[in-house]
């Protein structure tokens, strides 16, 4: 491992890659761009994070077992290389099935991204203390990303597109570029890798597929698989919809509606960082209970509260209020089985998959309105309020 002299020189090319990792939350407010020039229904709009995120549950595992033959910083580089050629796609044909593949793309570069960065930090960091922060880094730098989605659409629009929003998809190469940019950044970095040899479906020291997949025979953990999934599905749901309430519902035009997942993002990093310090004071268990209760509340009043200001409230509410609802979840699923832990990360990055039920709220919205997806997403909030209420840790 490098030098802790070297750390902060070593660790910014990995850092900068959590920005590309923020690149799968620009779903939400591209896909209205999307539907407008395909002319897509609401359904078919919620087809973008699925095409996204379904990829986590089939790469999840696999990719874990990959990163130790290849090594750590081989398999961030192959992630940002298929972000990369995703991204030229639409150059090259601009079509609805084009479109989706491209989609595609980024989804398989950020599962394959989200399982090998945060593992690679700890090569170039030694100091505990230090990766701690320095992992809280990288999810501030991931979640700048996630907010700047909007402000990409646009400046691509703007700069590579003459304003013309029927050119929204320019935004692919523009994320392509930056990839790139981290891609070489790292790969002209030094850094000393690991890799663990052993058979081919089972490496030395580790677990194999079916030895993970195994562990959903528990009840427990297998609840709270779904407790992740359901987390991310709200996530991602919310970040979906917010704009399209206020298209919808006030008439706002694509530009306007880009600051409602803004200003999810915004409430959704401070909710982590204000639970960073209310996990050391209130366990956490407590903490996730209050929480999802006043989610309740709050996705309530999106779904049947019709005004601007409380619909801004309560979209940023949701982020607020489910920030640590991952991490929680993810910690009880640790602490249920710690001998083990490395088939229940596994376990828990397929869940990530959870973002592919914005279809079925983009399929309410289209079946009953704006107000049916936004009771698709109090579906998964009472969810985990089972989880946090009746799942004995």
């Amino acid at each position: 491992m490098v030098n802790d002299k070297k750390f902060s020189l070593a660790a910014l090319p990995v850092l900068f890659g959590f920005f590309v990792m923020g690149f799968c939350d620009i779903v939400g407010i591209s896909s209205d761009y999307a539907a407008s020039a395909f002319g897509w229904s609401q359904t078919m709009a919620g087809l973008v994070p699925s095409a996204v995120f379904v990829w986590f549950f089939f790469l999840g595992v696999p990719v874990g077992l990959l990163m130790n033959r290849i090594g750590r910083k081989n398999t961030v580089l192959l992630s940002m290389l298929v972000t990369v050629v995703g991204m030229v796609i639409p150059l090259v044909s601009y079509t609805s099935a084009t479109t989706l593949v491209a989609y595609a793309f980024l989804g398989i570069g950020n599962a394959i991204l989200q399982v090998s960065l945060n593992p690679l930090l700890n090569n170039v960091v030694t100091n505990e203390k230090l990766l701690t922060s320095t992992l809280t880094a990288g999810q501030v730098v991931k979640a700048v990303s996630s907010f700047m989605g909007p402000f990409i659409v646009l400046a691509a629009v703007s700069w590579f597109g003459g304003g013309d929003e029927s050119k929204w998809y320019v935004c692919f190469p523009l994320m392509g570029g930056i990839t790139l940019v981290s891609g070489l950044w790292l790969l002209l970095t030094p850094i000393e890798d690991e890799r663990v040899q052993g058979s081919r479906f089972k490496v030395q020291g580790g677990v194999s597929l079916g030895e993970t997949l195994a562990l959903l025979k528990n009840p427990t953990i297998l609840t709270l698989f779904f407790g992740i999934f359901f987390a991310v599905g709200t996530d991602v749901s919310t970040n979906f919809i917010s704009s399209k309430v206020m298209i919808t519902r006030f008439g706002y035009d694509k530009e306007l509606a880009g600051t409602a997942p803004q200003v999810y993002f915004v409430l959704r990093t401070i909710g982590a960082f204000f639970g960073v310090f209310a996990l050391s004071k209130i366990a956490s268990l407590k903490y996730f209970k209050i929480n999802i209760v006043a989610c309740i509340v709050a996705v309530l009043g999106l779904a049947f509260v019709e005004n601007e200001v409380v619909d801004y409230a309560c979209i940023g509410a949701i982020g607020f209020l489910c920030s640590c609802v991952f991490p929680i979840v993810y910690g009880m699923a640790l602490q249920s089985q710690p001998t083990k832990a490395n088939e229940i990360s596994g376990l828990m990055i397929m869940a990530v998959a959870g973002g592919t039920v914005s279809f079925l709220v983009g399929a309410a919205t289209d079946a009953i309105g704006i107000s049916g997806g936004v009771l698709v997403i109090l579906l998964e909030v009472l969810y985990l309020t089972y989880c946090a209420f009746f799942v004995k840790n």
